[in-house]
This record gives structure tokens, sequence and C-alpha cells, in this order.
């Protein structure tokens, strides 16, 4: 009966993602009024959030419930802001963030929490009204990796399923019935074919493979508009200088050309590294099709940044088109009408 009503539910989804954009045409955007374009953060350190309207530039800061937080979404429809509080072990979700802008209100209304069913949160991925959180081993948890699943309703946010897997969990990205993960500490991405129709328990990946040149992959997000996956390389953790970003257009074709723990070669890759771009540790990321901007959440450098790369055409050594400094800022979603 499970099964029957996630897959009601999915093909009903609208909205499909953990950082991704919307579809949107050349002649909506030369319409009026202007559609939402805005980008949410969290922070591990600050106890706030934040969101941009990328249309003005404008920036507005609201307090949390939470002071560590990773993973981040916006429901348009419902006007409510979800994120992973690892300081509290739940999943927050806050109301009326139109009304706190438009009042310039000093924090978010917090409305409902999930039970505290995980662990050391590190992401947020979201297809319809299901949102899964994955929780980084540590001691606290007992070393243990998992994907954990629940259901957004109008009375609460409920636990449906809680799977283990066999590597060190990071960034997640669903795109309808397909979970993309990262596998900390390696360089490599898996692939979760038909992932909700697993029962709870242990888990393995439909498809490993190797991205080639990237040292400590963290940050992931996919674009099915322009069939984009972009990824972030943190390098050393307590380097500020040695992160990088990697796209792979074409993705889904790549992919299914490389064999199952195989590797995508760099020259598939479009590789941004180097001095100039100030990535030290990018912890997340978010990709427009349209404007084809790169927005990353950048955790070490100077302490924390939020910065924007115009997509190049070749591996370049690309300063950001845009720096903004956030304390702590652990993740990006970002809202393309």
């Amino acid at each position: 009966m499970k099964k029957t009503i996630i897959t009601s539910v999915l093909l009903s989804a609208m909205l499909f993602s953990c950082s991704d954009d919307a579809s949107m045409s050349n002649n909506e955007l030369k319409g009026s009024p202007k559609k939402e374009f805005k980008l949410f953060t969290t922070s591990n350190t600050s106890g706030k959030a934040s969101v941009t309207d990328l249309n003005t530039a404008m920036t507005y800061s609201f307090s949390v419930a939470s002071a560590d937080a990773d993973g981040a979404y916006y429901f348009n429809e419902s006007d409510e802001f979800i994120l992973a509080s690892r300081s509290n072990n739940k999943i927050e979700l806050y109301d009326g963030v139109q009304d706190a802008i438009m009042t310039n209100a000093s924090a978010l209304a917090l409305d409902m929490s999930s039970a505290s069913d995980f662990n050391n949160a590190r992401e947020i991925a979201v297809s319809g009204d299901w949102i899964v959180v994955t929780q980084d081993q540590s001691a606290a948890n007992a070393n243990t990796n998992k994907l954990v699943v629940y259901q957004k309703t109008t009375t609460g946010i409920n636990l449906m399923n809680s799977y283990t897997v066999n590597f060190k969990v990071w960034g997640i990205h669903l795109e309808g019935n397909t979970l993309y993960a990262v596998a900390d500490l390696t360089s490599d991405l898996v692939v979760f074919d038909n992932f909700f129709a697993n029962a709870s328990g242990a888990i393995l990946p439909s498809k490993r493979v190797t991205v080639e040149g990237l040292v400590r992959t963290h940050g992931i997000t996919y674009s099915k508009k322009s069939n984009t996956m972009v990824l972030t390389d943190v390098g050393s953790a307590t380097s500020d200088s040695d992160g990088g970003i990697i796209v792979i257009r074409g993705f889904t074709d790549v992919l299914a050309a490389t064999a199952n723990m195989g590797t995508i070669a760099m020259n598939n890759q479009i590789r941004i590294y180097g001095s100039a771009t100030s990535l030290g540790n990018p912890v997340d990321v978010a990709y427009d099709h349209i404007t084809k901007q790169i927005f990353v959440a950048e955790r070490l450098n100077g302490g924390g940044k939020v910065l924007t790369f115009n997509l190049p055409n070749a591996n370049a050594n690309l300063a950001p088109a845009s720096s903004r400094a956030e304390a702590g800022v652990s993740s990006v979603y970002l809202l393309r009408e």
C-alpha cells in the first residue's frame, strides 16, 4: 500500500530536487512581473537563514531555532522553508517567509518539526511532499550512515522509511524517483534507481562511479532541463584554497556510457579550480540552467561566503561573478519559477 501511495505522489509532483532550477522560458524571463528567483541558505554557526532575491540582489537574514543547520528547501506554493537541524536533530519547517521579508522581521516562525530520527544531518532533498535527509556517521549515532525519508502533510512531517548505506554520506539530489548522492571522503558519485520503492533497512546503490581528478566530493545538484550535473570538491578539509567545481554536461549519456565502478574522465568535465576562485570547502551547490550560473556555499574561505560563478565553456581558474560573506554558510537552495 505504501509503495502505491508513494508512486502516486511522485507522479503528481511538480517540484524536484535539493538545489536545482525549475523550468522557465526565455519569453517568461522577459515578462512582467518578474518571476521568483531566490537563493536560500543555512549556517552551521550563526543560527540564521538567509533569502536573497536574485532579481534585486537584496538579501534578508532571519534567526531560526537551529544554531547549526545543514540542508535547505523552500516550498513555493505554501511559502514554507525547511532545514535539517544539527542542533535539534529534526527537520524544522518555518512558514510565512514572504511576510517575514515584507515586514522586515528578525526571525522566521517555526511551525512544525519532525521527530528526532537522525543525528548529524548533512543535506535535504525533496520530491513533491517527500523529504530525504542524510545522516553522516559519528560517535553519537554509532557511526551509521543513513538516508531518512519523511512525508510532509498539512499536520506534520512523518517518518516513512530509514535506510542504512555502505558509504559516508553528504550531498544528495532527487530527480523524481532517482536519488543521486556523493560518497564523502571519496571521488565517487552513487545512484539509487527506484529509490522510494525500497523497504527500510540496508540498501545498495544501483550504480557507483568515480569522477577523475576529484579529491573529496560534497555538494551535488542536477538540472534535468539542461542535463547538467554539478559537483563540488572540498579537497583537504583544512585548506581554504584547494576547492573546485566540476560540471558534467550531457550527464545522463556520460553516466550511461560509464560502467558500474568505472570512471568519468576529465575530458567529460568542465573544471573550475585555482587561486582566483575563492574555493576552499565548497560544501553545497545550486545551478540555474537559464542564466548558467552556479551558486556555492563556501564554508571555510573567509569564514563563509556565498559565491556565484558564470559557467565557463572550458576549464578555468575563474573568479566569482559575485561574493557575499555569510558566516558558517552550510547549504544553498535555488528557487526559479
